[in-house]
C-alpha cells in the first residue's frame, strides 16, 4: 500500500441479509429473484428462510449458483419423486391430479379432512417433506453451508418463533415447512415443530436481529392476498380465508424491517400451485430488477 493512501479513510463495506418468505407455489420467485441479484454480481452476507424460503434458501447457501438451482428445482418438479408421491389414504380425493399438493388441497375440502380432523392433528406425514428436503440437499447438512443459513419454524403448542441455524439441515427445512393441518409437527431435540410461516412468513425482523450494523436487509414477499373473485363458500373456505387475512396484516407490520422490499406479482398464485414455474420465476426476475437501482445505491452509498 503506498504510504499517502493509508490516510485516505476506508469506504465503509455494506452487505445484506436475505429474508426469503414462505408461500408454497408462489416461491418460485424466489429463484428468478436470485438469478438478478447474481447478474449484478451481488451474493448475500447470510440467508434466513421461511417454509418454501427455508427449502431454496438452504439449497443456496449450500451452493450459491443460481442457474444450477433453478435447474435443479425444475428438474425435481418434473419427476415422480414430486408428481407422484404416494400419500397415505386420500381415497378418491387424490386419483383425479398427479401432484402430490393439489391432492392434498383436494383432500383438505372432501368427506377424508373431516375424516381426519375427527382422529387427528394432519392429513400428511412430515416425514414426506424430510425425504424432500434430504434429496433437494443431497443429504447435506448446516455445517456444508456456503452462505451463513437461518431457518425459522414455530413450537407446538407453545407458539414460540425458532431460529435453525446449525444440526439436522433436512428436519430443520421439514419443519419451517410443516403446514399446520397438513402435516404433522416434526419432533427433533424433544421439541414439535410446525410452519415458520405461522410467526413469520417474511422473516424481515429475524433478519435484521442477525444483520450486523452494516448490513442491510433485502426481503422478498411471496405471500398469498385474498381475492374477490374466490369467496367463501363452507367453514373451512371461512377459516382459510381469515388465516390469510391475518398473514396480510402480519406481513405488512415484518415489511418494516426490509430495508429493501421485493414483491413478485405472486399473491393470488394458490400455495400447492407449481405448474407454472418459469411464470413465477420471471415474476421475481421483474420484481428484483425493479429494486436493484435502490439496493446498488445503499451497497454502494
Amino acid at each position: 500500500m503506498t504510504w499517502w493512501k493509508r490516510w485516505l479513510p476506508v469506504k465503509e463495506s455494506h452487505g445484506f441479509v436475505l429474508a426469503l418468505g414462505g408461500g408454497g407455489g408462489r416461491g418460485l420467485a424466489h429463484l428468478g429473484v436470485l438469478q438478478v441479484l447474481e447478474e449484478h454480481g451481488l451474493k448475500p452476507d447470510a440467508i434466513v428462510g421461511t417454509s418454501i424460503g427455508a427449502l431454496f434458501g438452504s439449497m443456496y447457501a449450500l451452493e450459491p449458483d443460481a442457474n444450477k438451482l433453478q435447474e435443479r428445482v425444475l428438474s425435481f418438479l418434473d419427476s415422480d419423486d414430486f408428481g407422484q408421491l404416494k400419500l397415505p389414504d386420500l381415497g378418491d380425493a387424490s386419483e383425479k391430479d398427479n401432484s402430490w399438493l393439489a391432492r392434498l388441497s383436494a383432500a383438505a375440502r372432501q368427506s377424508v379432512w373431516f375424516t381426519r380432523a375427527a382422529t387427528g392433528i394432519a392429513v400428511a406425514d412430515v416425514n414426506y417433506l424430510v425425504e424432500m428436503a434430504k434429496t433437494l440437499c443431497e443429504g447435506r447438512d448446516f455445517s456444508d453451508v456456503k452462505i451463513p443459513l437461518h431457518l425459522t419454524a414455530v413450537t407446538f403448542p407453545c407458539g414460540e418463533c425458532h431460529i435453525f441455524s446449525k444440526g439436522n439441515l433436512a428436519c430443520s427445512i421439514a419443519a419451517s415447512m410443516a403446514i399446520p393441518g397438513i402435516f404433522n409437527p416434526l419432533k427433533m431435540n424433544g421439541e414439535r415443530y410446525v410452519d415458520g410461516g405461522l410467526a413469520s412468513e417474511l422473516p424481515a425482523k429475524e433478519a435484521q436481529m442477525i444483520a450486523k450494523p452494516e448490513q442491510f436487509v433485502v426481503a422478498v414477499n411471496v405471500g398469498a392476498r385474498p381475492s374477490e373473485d374466490d369467496e367463501p363458500t363452507n367453514v373451512i373456505g371461512m377459516l382459510d380465508w381469515s388465516t390469510r387475512v391475518k398473514a396480510l396484516y402480519l406481513r405488512q407490520y415484518k415489511k418494516e424491517f426490509a430495508d429493501v422490499l421485493i414483491e413478485p406479482l405472486v399473491g393470488f398464485t394458490q400455495w400447492h400451485d407449481f405448474s407454472n414455474p418459469e411464470q413465477e420465476i420471471e415474476r421475481g426476475r421483474q420484481a428484483a430488477l425493479e429494486q436493484m437501482p435502490k439496493l446498488i445505491g445503499l451497497l454502494h452509498g
